[in-house]
């Protein structure tokens, strides 16, 4: 059953990421057309900032996915509802402290843009992104939380892609007609608030999931220690735009967004192809399936490495081409940064490396153990970050991104083999030794194929990135099959099981 899950979880998600990428290509494009790049930074950096009261989520939903495996793998189905029932009330408290914290956000952000913009300009802004932000992450959230739990995924992805697909429609006609970007906004707002109603109609109807009739409280434990957690993911993922969008101006926040809006499409792609991991590993570790627990993390972690170091080490090369393409005819901001391109993907390509241990070390439910790195993280990320972008601009923002992201992907590496695996810290480190190697003998081949060749159409850059990825393809396979051997041939028996929906993930 876990197979076929992860299958179709796979292949929707990574269908999903695809529609993203190419529909995030068209949106933002067409606002920096239309509008100019610093109406692309000044909605990019009110998204952000909306986007900081998830802290207040305190890291909850990891947490409730780790408690709800247990009762959902042994059809416990009045502690789901009570787990989800208590899920709720939370959100509801996040939903009322949301609008007064947008009240505020309304009499504060505009004095930060009052230079390039009006005030009742970006208020208006402000109040038609929250719509959207405020459905998103607090109206759907259980049931989102429940699905991914469930290992369904694959149902919120194809609620995304229709979303998706129906909002960059709806943007570029709205643009076509020559609305003004309230318009357009309020168009995206309306159609996102469909995703969580679409979600909660499923599962009421598919699992007969009932909230009103349950009154016995349920108390959440580690929903504290997973503030932290949340905390650092908060930070990494929102706090370089605010920094960006005070000490430089929205101009560069458009740059820093459009290079961000790539590496995270590498990011979501890679996510895809390993989607449901966490949900499968939380299922073992709930079954108490230790030894295949930490045989199917090995051979998963080899056919993880293996597609990152052929991804970032692509892209580490390609952006810049690509950036080239997409903003050609773009005069109002240099979006050339060669420096800023290869840290952002490195930065990125960190975060990659720790995400298999990461998953692992959350799904057992660890938020506790690992709550001091996950401060440690937020903390040096937000000063290195401050400190720096006096002296270096976005530069200056992505070295301290860099830095925070390195520390932690070593806590979480470390934890995970030590209380988790139970296993020697040294397979870590042979694995990134490796993993570093690579992309140091691919890089040669990957420059000296792109020094001669000039970009000018996406189709030339889908080719030249498809012959490199080939490329690296044959040369890591050469390199894993005389290092992993044994680890390939697991990996290869393991696939055979899953598609024949024999075997587990």
């Amino acid at each position: 059953m876990r197979s076929r899950q992860a299958i179709k979880n796979i292949i929707t998600s990574l269908f999903q990421q695809v529609v993203t990428l190419i529909c995030g290509l068209i949106v933002p494009r067409a606002i920096i057309g239309a509008f100019g790049s610093s109406v692309n930074g000044l909605t990019s950096s009110i998204t952000q900032f909306l986007s900081y009261i998830t802290l207040l989520e305190a890291g909850i939903g990891p947490v409730i996915k780790s408690l709800l495996y247990k009762p959902i793998a042994n059809k416990d189905k009045s502690q789901i509802e009570k787990i989800l029932k208590a899920s709720q009330r939370f959100f509801r408290v996040i939903a009322i402290i949301f609008i007064i914290y947008l009240v505020i956000l309304c009499f504060v952000y505009p004095m930060i843009v009052s230079n390039e913009f009006e005030t009742g300009y970006t208020i208006s802004l402000i109040l038609i992104i929250a719509i959207s932000t405020f459905a998103e992450y607090f109206f759907g959230m259980i049931y989102r939380l429940y699905l991914q739990a469930e290992q369904k995924t694959y149902v919120t992805s194809s609620i995304q892609i229709m979303t998706t697909i129906l909002n960059t429609i709806v943007v570029v006609v709205l643009i076509a007609f020559g609305t003004n970007i309230q318009i357009v906004k309020l168009g995206s707002a309306f159609i996102f608030v469909l995703r969580p109603i679409l979600q909660g109609i499923y599962v009421k109807k598919k699992y007969n999931i009932n909230l009103k009739n349950v009154t016995e409280k349920y108390n959440i434990k580690q929903k504290w220690d997973g503030l932290a957690q949340h905390i650092a993911s908060v930070v990494h993922n929102n706090v370089d735009t605010a920094i960006i969008t005070i000490f430089c101006g929205t101009t560069e926040v458009s740059v820093y967004t459009v290079y961000l809006f790539v590496v995270n499409g590498i990011k979501n792609l890679v996510q895809a192809l390993t989607g449901g991991i966490d949900s499968s590993f939380g299922d073992m570790l709930a079954r108490k399936e230790y030894d295949n627990l930490n045989r199917s993390f090995r051979t998963y972690e080899l056919f993880y490495f293996t597609l990152i170091t052929i991804v970032y080490s692509v892209a580490m090369v390609m952006i810049i081409p690509f950036i080239q393409v997409y903003t050609r005819g773009i005069t109002d901001a240099n979006y050339i940064r060669p420096l800023f391109a290869i840290l952002i993907v490195l930065a990125e390509l960190v975060w990659a490396i720790r995400l298999p241990y990461s998953s692992i070390t959350l799904a057992a439910g660890h938020f506790k153990e690992t709550k001091v790195g996950a401060w440690i993280e937020a903390l040096t990320n937000l000063i290195l970050s401050i400190i720096l972008v006096f002296k270096f601009g976005i530069i200056g923002v992505t070295i301290g991104t860099l830095v925070a992201m390195a520390i932690r992907t070593i806590e979480f590496m470390y934890h995970t083999s030590k209380y988790i695996l139970k296993r020697s810290k040294k397979q870590n480190i042979i694995r990134v030794l490796i993993l570093v190697i690579q992309v140091i003998i691919i890089s040669p081949t990957e420059i000296n194929i792109i020094q001669s060749i000039e970009f000018n159409s996406y189709f030339t850059w889908i080719i030249v990135a498809g012959i490199m990825c080939v490329i690296n393809f044959a040369i890591i396979g050469i390199i894993n099959g005389i290092i992993y051997r044994k680890d390939l041939k697991d990996l290869w028996n393991m696939s055979k099981r899953i598609f024949k929906g024999k075997g587990v993930v």
